[in-house]
């Protein structure tokens, strides 16, 4: 009796995910056909073709794996203290996506040249520069500095996800967590400069 192939009792269409996810990880978008991700997952390449009508499907299927970014701010925000709360929202992300590592760096890697995921990407730009700024606010700076909230919101976004883009969110957290700091640092000393003197 043959050996079913390891991994059998999964389901097809994930196991010819995971084997797109890997190869394009590996070889990149172009340079993978549609067979070989077939030959890897254990199924005959017109069953690709009955889930992923065509091979760009894949991706966007695998832009959908991506964990969600929207955090419960009761599970992150310190009240009064907006590294702490920075700081825990970024530990968040990063669990979640620690499990997505090569899926996160290939997505990135193929942005260029595919629409779908360019655009998947920029929306959870957007998503995440929202979250920081409610974990800002929610945290205690003072609503007298939008600007400078969305300014400080943007410059997190901008290096979580380059963290995320070459999947080095695990790595450095002390050096992640001196940023965070230091723009924490920058927005209360200038919500106190704004503070009336009472005079």
């Amino acid at each position: 009796m043959p050996r079913r192939p390891q991994g059998a009792d999964v389901p097809a269409r994930e196991r010819i995910l995971r084997a797109a996810e890997r190869l394009f990880a590996e070889f990149g978008f172009q340079a993978t056909p549609t067979s070989r991700i077939a030959e890897v997952a254990g199924v005959p390449k017109g069953l690709v073709h009955y889930h992923f009508r065509r091979k760009p499907d894949l991706l966007t299927a695998l832009v959908e794996r991506l964990p969600d970014e929207r955090v419960d701010l009761q599970r992150v925000v310190v009240r009064g203290d907006v590294a702490e709360s920075l700081h825990r929202l970024v530990t968040e992300l990063d669990g979640r996506l620690s499990a997505s590592r090569v899926l996160s760096h290939l997505l990135w890697r193929e942005a260029d040249t595919h629409s779908v995921v360019r655009e998947a990407l920029r929306q959870r730009y957007e998503t995440l520069i929202a979250q920081v700024r409610a974990v800002i606010l929610a945290a205690g700076v003072p609503a007298r500095s939008p600007a400078d909230v969305d300014s400080a919101s943007a410059l997190v976004a901008r290096a979580v996800s380059y963290r995320h883009s070459v999947a080095r969110h695990t790595e450095e957290p002390e050096e992640m967590r001196r940023e965070l700091s230091l723009i924490a640092s920058a927005l209360e000393a200038k919500a106190g400069a704004a503070e009336p003197t009472g005079r």
